[in-house]
């Protein structure tokens, strides 16, 4: 089986479980292909990831837009950490949430998708590029294992956002990376990470917290002769990216 074929298995599996414990989207009901859904117990699972020194010494946080991670922006404005996120797909880009600069009764609102947009700034990556480092880079996914080898949707959204901010030099190999998902999308096998692949650091779940050791981080930044041509022509900052001769 290629690898591939593979990781389309691993997904459909795991999607099957997910289907039993997952918030629908009220987009896109239970597409999983489409969007990473919220589920049960996800108030127990961001509860352990604030608890844990990479969220509690981070101040500039990226927070990828998944339906699982609203209650995550909503607490990193609350405690004053400034976000960094994308939009859905990557599409209209990037965003920063900035605490100072949102009344607390909008806190709410701007960490969902739809107040992002009309109470965040949106930023290029040459704003990005003369902004502090990131301190942290919390995703969710689809199947990930004990070894922090994950699966997303199958469309490379983190993996790009990964790979834009590595070679802006806003994260490196030393940057924490966190997986927040539902304990059925944890995963005993072996999974084999491309090279483009980002590895979690630790793994949040309801009932877990998850270290792993040596995780892989990708240093490629953006493969141009490996990227779907689609992605690079409906992805804005991707083409800034080469524009920049990045």
């Amino acid at each position: 089986m290629s690898i591939v074929d593979h990781k389309a298995s691993v997904r459909e599996r795991v999607w099957s479980e997910l289907r039993k414990v997952a918030v629908p989207d009220s987009r896109f009901h239970f597409d999983f292909g489409e969007f990473i859904a919220d589920f049960e117990g996800g108030e127990a699972a961001v509860a352990r990831l604030t608890a844990h020194r990479f969220y509690q010494d981070a101040k500039f946080i990226f927070i990828t837009p998944d339906n699982c991670l609203d209650r995550l922006r909503f607490q990193a404005l609350e405690d004053g950490k400034t976000v960094l996120m994308t939009t859905y797909s990557i599409k209209r880009g990037f965003w920063v949430l900035d605490p100072r600069l949102i009344a607390p009764e909008l806190r709410l609102y701007a960490s969902t998708l739809d107040g992002m947009e009309r109470v965040g700034q949106p930023v290029s990556l040459k704003d990005i590029a003369s902004m502090p480092v990131v301190d942290y880079m919390v995703t969710g996914t689809g199947a990930i294992n004990h070894e922090g080898v994950r699966f997303g949707k199958g469309h490379g959204f983190f993996d790009a956002e990964w790979g834009m901010l590595y070679r802006l030099g806003r994260i490196s190999t030393a940057t924490p990376s966190a997986a927040v998902v539902h304990d059925c999308q944890v995963l005993d096998e072996k999974l084999t990470p491309d090279v483009y692949d980002t590895v979690a650091d630790v793994i949040f779940t309801p009932t877990r917290t998850i270290e792993v050791r040596d995780p892989h981080k990708p240093t490629c930044g953006i493969l141009w002769d490996r990227l779907d041509p689609h992605m690079f022509e409906t992805i804005p900052p991707l083409q800034e990216l080469k524009a920049m001769g990045l």
